[in-house]
């Protein structure tokens, strides 16, 4: 597994050990790390605050994002790969998508590049989670009746 992910799967960490939902992302531009965030949906009250937001957000302003790439823990949703469309993020690498099939089609239909490593270490985190945390889960993913 490369620096980047593990990164991202640190902070995954972060937020669980927090008690928030364990999704991570760093942001990398030409090969080093300028922002990572983790879900603070929880911590912080804040609806939006997945992954990829956080980490989007603590990179602040950097121009133009078409030489970055993204890495996520989880597939993004299509709140957060609005945004890496939006920016013109051209490459988005995943630990999964088994527990949450995300906005894959939609990203590459705008001409996104998604690799998706399948990562066990990522799926069984999730996959935890959601078992102990269902209600939470599906807050966050918008479907809590």
């Amino acid at each position: 597994m490369d620096k980047f992910m593990a990164e991202a799967i640190r902070q995954a960490k972060k937020s669980l050990s927090e008690g928030g939902i364990p999704i991570g992302s760093v942001l990398v531009k030409n090969g080093e790390i300028v922002a990572a965030g983790h879900n603070k949906r929880v911590q912080e009250k804040n609806p939006i605050l997945h992954g990829e937001m956080d980490c989007l957000n603590n990179a602040g302003r950097i121009g133009s994002y078409k030489d970055c790439v993204i890495y996520s823990t989880l597939m993004p949703c299509y709140m957060c790969g609005g945004t890496i469309v939006q920016f013109n993020i051209p490459k988005v690498i995943v630990g999964e998508n088994k527990t949450f099939e995300g906005s894959q089609e939609f990203m590459e239909s705008h001409g996104v590049e998604v690799v998706n490593l399948m990562l066990p270490e990522c799926i069984d985190m999730m996959e935890k989670f959601i078992k102990e945390n269902p209600h939470l889960w599906w807050e966050d993913i918008g479907e809590l009746d």
